[in-house]
């Protein structure tokens, strides 16, 4: 079997950069490399994830809860992995870079609750994914940190430039100030890397931050 990495972070931390840099890294190398990304926007099975961020379930992501967000998300994956990338991790010396994955849900959906609910919310949402719909568990987990308000501006510099609205996710400034700090949890009970973004309020470059995933993955 191949090694699955997912690479996470809040909206606007760069990380679809990290893995598209990483992706070209690899086959550089020689190396059997697929890249996958969440939500699937390319597939019906992204149908549920769409009306969600969309805003058609409620203007706020405290409107959908925890779990019901989590399940459409994970059913999204499922499909995804089972009609795509399957096949391909099953092989040897493969790697499947994910940008997102269920690590994703640890935190955007672990927001929502009150403190004392995290653990349990994350052991139902590992024995969910990982053993219910029996899907594949990351190898290694890079959490991309950016401080908030920097994502902030990281994300509206996008949607100008690509002139596309904000999800209910990237409008709410305190849902990913909530998000920020379930990652930092996420991050030290799961034992995934953190790859600092930041310094003096602004980003790094992006090749200082890949130099720095490819010690912590070992895939230099």
């Amino acid at each position: 079997m191949g090694i699955l990495i997912a690479m996470e972070g809040l909206d606007g931390s760069g990380k679809n950069t990290q893995s598209e840099k990483l992706e070209r890294y690899l086959k550089n190398k020689k190396i059997d490399v697929m890249r996958v990304s969440f939500p699937d926007y390319e597939s019906r099975s992204s149908t549920l994830v769409k009306m969600y961020l969309d805003g058609e379930l409620g203007a706020s992501p405290d409107d959908t809860n925890a779990y019901a967000a989590s399940a459409f998300f994970a059913c999204d994956r499922y499909i995804s992995y089972v009609t795509g990338w399957k096949k391909f991790l099953d092989r040897e010396d493969t790697v499947v870079i994910a940008n997102r994955y269920t690590t994703a849900n640890a935190y955007h959906q672990l927001s929502k609750l009150p403190r004392e609910e995290w653990d349990s919310f994350l052991e139902w949402l590992w024995d969910f994914e990982f053993k219910k719909l029996s899907l594949p568990t990351p190898d290694r987990v890079v959490l991309f940190s950016v401080l908030p308000e920097v994502s902030q501006r990281n994300i509206e510099k996008r949607c100008a430039e690509e002139h596309i609205k904000k999800d209910i996710h990237e409008a709410d400034a305190a849902y990913l100030k909530k998000c920020y700090e379930a990652a930092y949890f996420a991050a030290k009970k799961l034992s995934w890397e953190t790859v600092e973004c930041t310094k003096d309020g602004a980003m790094l470059p992006a090749d200082e931050i890949f130099e720095t995933v490819l010690d912590i993955t070992s895939l230099r």
